[in-house]
């Protein structure tokens, strides 16, 4: 079996259908990890949804903050942003179908000494407190789904501490788990910063250079950086290429030293936001 992580896909279908024959995918011999962003911006989010979902137990995805605004928008927890791609979702025949697949899907997975994220995790969590934030999320996520999305939005509270509960804990692990970039050394996250991370003297430096990170016994896959493009250091795997703003999708082996492997954007043009 071959492990290929692939980045965010964000609608680019005919993207990711030139990368899997690229790639010569096998769903009964191969296994594909998404870092999360299967939709939106892009345009074919509805053909992506549906192409992941068919590929059954041979796809393991985590969900990235577009993925959940996707299912805020239908929970009734967030209003359709101007710059959105999902009308094709939100009309299709088979949308509770897909939606009910997507919002089972978790926000964390480990597997062979590897952790799948979308975006990062803070210097202070090892791999099974990022797990099981992620679990207490998802489980959330499956109970009470309008409830989570009330409250999911907002950047407070700023820094990590095992005593957050509530709404305050769910909200601070889905922000670290599918927005962040940059954070402090004693966790402390901005979300706001985009783009290049900040020069020194500034605290905030990207999430995965913190030598002493809790975390670093895991090899981790993550996405939602297109501004860094790809990333092979300090431990990680940063997969997010920017296909949706012109750049390329990229896959990459997971089991075996080969280099990475991508498509370039079809000439998709998304409106402004």
């Amino acid at each position: 079996m071959t492990r290929y992580a692939i980045g965010d896909v964000q609608g680019c279908h005919e993207e990711l259908r030139a990368l899997l024959a690229l790639l010569k995918f096998s769903p009964d011999r191969d296994r594909l990890w998404f870092v999360g962003d299967l939709v939106n911006r892009g345009p074919h989010s509805l053909e992506t949804l549906r192409l992941v979902r068919a590929l059954g137990d041979s796809a393991v995805v985590v969900l990235g903050n577009h993925d959940l605004h996707l299912l805020a928008v239908v929970h009734g927890g967030h209003r359709k942003r101007r710059s959105d791609t999902l009308d094709a979702v939100l009309a299709a025949p088979d949308r509770d179908a897909l939606l009910e697949w997507l919002r089972t899907r978790p926000l964390a997975h480990s597997e062979a000494g590897d952790l799948l994220v979308h975006a990062g995790v803070v210097p202070q969590w090892t791999v099974a407190v990022t797990l099981a934030l992620a679990r207490e999320v998802q489980a959330v996520l499956e109970r009470d789904p309008r409830r989570l999305f009330e409250h999911m939005y907002g950047n407070e509270p700023d820094q990590w501490s095992p005593q957050l509960s509530g709404v305050e804990r769910l909200r601070f692990a889905i922000n670290v788990l599918t927005r962040l970039r940059v954070c402090t050394a004693d966790g402390r996250v901005d979300l706001a910063q985009k783009g290049e991370p900040p020069p020194p003297p500034s605290p905030l430096r990207p999430w995965f250079t913190f030598e002493a990170r809790a975390s670093r016994e895991a090899r981790i896959i993550f996405g939602h950086w297109s501004a860094l493009g790809l990333v092979q250091s300090h431990g990680v795997v940063g997969l997010d290429t920017g296909c949706v703003w012109g750049g390329t999708l990229t896959a990459l082996d997971l089991d075996a030293a080969r280099r990475p492997v991508s498509v370039p954007c079809a000439g998709y043009q998304r409106p402004e936001a």
